[in-house]
């Protein structure tokens, strides 16, 4: 039973490569018939559990109805969208992002749940890690704007350079990253090497100092709760 429960959770979550937009695209009948035989287990496993457990401990547990909740989703969203296509009308398959609950929430995922507890319980305090990351990004970009804004650089593609604020926020925030190193400080390299020294600053402390500061606090953080959830 559990190997069954897993391989149609796992099924069910495959769909996803399938379903328009799809990298293999299949017909839509196909993968209706496949999530729909998904959700037939899902609830005969439920029925099987809720024959052999009290009524009233049943009812009590939000997993159960949790899954039940999905799965009346997941058929209505397959109905309104299958009812939408005869009429070509377009529409999305909304009720994918509910499909992880059926993995999350059954008996078998004990180890699943524990550690979705654990980075459940973990965010509320990597908040305040975050926040003051996001206030360095937000100042950085700030001090971007205020440095080459205002001298007409162009990027090697002819656009004008760090003139819009969320466009250098989200430059900065993906140089945290070094994905766009060092291509996103050439032209004010180019303009002048000084300017160089705000990037390498703003890597060192952001890049280096606040993202080892921050895994430092989701680990220690994740394992302390990990820990209490599993007894020690």
């Amino acid at each position: 039973m559990q190997v069954a429960t897993y391989f149609f959770i796992f099924l069910n979550l495959s769909l996803v490569v399938f379903e328009e937009p799809a990298v293999y695209p299949l017909p839509f009948l196909a993968t209706s018939l496949i999530e729909v035989l998904c959700l037939l287990v899902f609830s005969g496993r439920l029925m099987h559990f809720a024959k052999v457990t009290p009524r009233n401990i049943f009812w009590k547990d939000t997993k159960n109805i949790c899954i039940m909740v999905a799965i009346l989703m997941s058929l209505t969203d397959l109905a309104i969208y299958g009812t939408l296509r005869i009429y070509n009308m377009r529409s999305i398959r909304w009720s994918r992002i509910v499909r992880p609950i059926f993995l999350i929430n059954f008996t078998e995922s004990r180890q699943i749940r524990r550690a979705f507890r654990s980075i459940r319980n973990t965010l509320p305090e990597i908040t305040y890690v975050f926040l003051l990351f996001m206030f360095s990004v937000l100042m950085f970009s700030l001090m971007a704007l205020k440095l080459f804004g205002e001298r007409n650089l162009q990027t090697a593609e002819g656009l004008p350079y760090f003139t819009n604020y969320l466009e250098i926020v989200f430059d900065l925030y993906v140089l945290v990253t070094t994905a766009n190193s060092p291509d996103v400080m050439m032209p004010a390299f180019d303009f002048s090497w000084w300017y160089a020294l705000f990037f390498i600053t703003y890597v060192i402390i952001n890049t280096y100092i606040f993202m080892s500061v921050f895994l430092a606090v989701v680990y220690n953080n994740y394992r302390k709760h990990l820990k209490v959830i599993c007894g020690g």
